[in-house]
């Protein structure tokens, strides 16, 4: 996802946490800054984010930071709004 503030870096994980880089040209970047929007997990009004080379992880938010975590139908529902999210227009 690339940054509004920032237009040169893109959100990327690393170690299961996103941050901030500057994009290296390389396919395994690409595939650490591509995610899928899908229905919510918590209300399909609104937006989860999975992951595209680590199909079983979300993004979600947990103790003030992004990481990827996987998130089912199974999980708490805690976890699946942690990673719900309303995207505007």
């Amino acid at each position: 996802m690339k940054s509004y503030n920032f237009p040169d870096r893109y959100l990327r994980h690393a170690d299961y946490e996103l941050v901030l880089a500057v994009d290296d040209g390389s396919s395994l970047f690409a595939a650490d800054a591509t995610f899928h929007r899908t229905p919510g997990l918590a209300d399909a009004a609104w937006t989860s984010f999975r992951s595209h080379n680590l199909p079983d992880r979300h993004l979600r938010h947990a103790n003030h930071v992004l990481r990827l975590d996987p998130i089912s139908s199974g999980s708490s529902a805690v976890d699946r709004q942690d990673a719900t999210f309303h995207v505007g227009h």
